[in-house]
């Protein structure tokens, strides 16, 4: 028969073994409140589609393609390019702003869906400022002035008193209407007061096309679109439209040497959906600007003419606010209005 105390000394082991398996579940419960988080933060656990709201095979398509496949390796999950092509961008823009915001989708964004698009188009489906946020710029491609290798106009300053003394007359190759190519030859034609005749063209290729064949005087488009031209000595560069000369271009003269703070450039960059982890975020910028300033891929992007732009977020969203204003101002300055 159990005395009073070896009850007692039962009843008390029982509640030390109580205690201890509370303690115990404590503690696995507060362990797990801290392994879920690290879990879910574990960024890319699955593969990342980059959406170019260009066509394959496009400059955008092209430098999307090289940068993708670079952070797929870094990152050791596929990077899969995503074509949603369409007018100003459209389609990919509103493709991109209906994703979900966890890291996995983001944008490949060209100058002219951010710049131009907005101004021009009266439903354009997304605000940069409140439908997305700034990830990376990737690089600056400035425009090339360029005519037939054949042709009598060898500078700048011929082609503007060319068309000067035949006002309308010169035909303009404009690789598709209202993009930042198009438009800059308007802007040289009104800031020199020599205005050309404007051919438009379903884009790149068939603007060039037209000027291999002397169907026009001159085209205006990006180094990607003219460098293999101007290097076989079927284009001759008149000038390039960035602030100086370029790598690579030392013998061209900036546009602004002969008209004065004269400056078109095109340029691309990442963007995510609003909402996207700060920690993601800064994960891809970081790993945006390691890539391409890599020295094998800063010597493709030469080649295309494009020029790396490494920085943080906030660089390029201050870059891109600018850019806007500049292009908000070129639009009403042509008189252009919203479809």
């Amino acid at each position: 028969m159990k005395t009073s105390s070896s009850r007692q000394s039962a009843n008390g082991g029982g509640r030390r073994s109580h205690l201890i398996a509370l303690a115990l579940a404590a503690l696995l419960g507060l362990a797990g409140a801290f392994s879920t988080p690290a879990a879910a933060q574990a960024w890319p656990g699955k593969p990342v589609r980059l959406i170019v709201p260009f066509p394959a095979g496009a400059a955008p398509d092209v430098i999307a393609r090289l940068v993708a496949d670079r952070l797929g390796a870094a990152w050791g999950q596929a990077v899969f390019v995503e074509n949603r092509p369409g007018a100003g961008g459209i389609p990919g823009m509103a493709a991109l702003v209906r994703s979900p915001a966890d890291g996995y989708t983001l944008g490949f964004v060209p100058a002219a869906v951010v710049t131009l698009t907005p101004e021009l188009y009266k439903n354009p489906q997304f605000n940069i400022d409140t439908d997305l946020v700034p990830v990376a710029a990737i690089g600056t491609s400035p425009m090339m002035i360029v005519v037939n290798q054949s042709s009598d106009i060898r500078t700048l300053a011929d082609l503007i008193r060319t068309s000067r003394a035949q006002p309308g007359k010169l035909n303009f190759a404009a690789a598709q209407t209202n993009s930042v190519p198009h438009l800059t030859g308007e802007m040289l034609g009104r800031a020199t007061g020599a205005p050309m005749f404007t051919v438009p063209y379903s884009g790149s290729a068939a603007a060039t096309t037209a000027l291999l064949a002397n169907e026009a005087a001159v085209t205006v488009d990006g180094l990607p679109a003219l460098t293999q031209y101007v290097k076989a000595g079927k284009f001759r560069a008149l000038a390039v439209t960035s602030k100086e000369r370029l790598p690579g271009f030392e013998n061209v003269p900036a546009a602004g040497e002969t008209v004065k703070g004269f400056e078109s450039i095109g340029w691309f960059s990442v963007y995510a959906p609003t909402g996207t982890p700060a920690g993601v975020v800064e994960q891809v910028n970081r790993d945006i600007n390691k890539v391409i300033q890599a020295p094998d891929l800063v010597a493709r992007f030469a080649e295309l003419g494009v020029y790396p732009k490494p920085g943080t977020p906030k660089a390029l969203g201050d870059f891109v606010q600018e850019q806007r204003s500049t292009w908000k101002k070129a639009v009403i300055d042509l008189g252009l209005q919203p479809q």
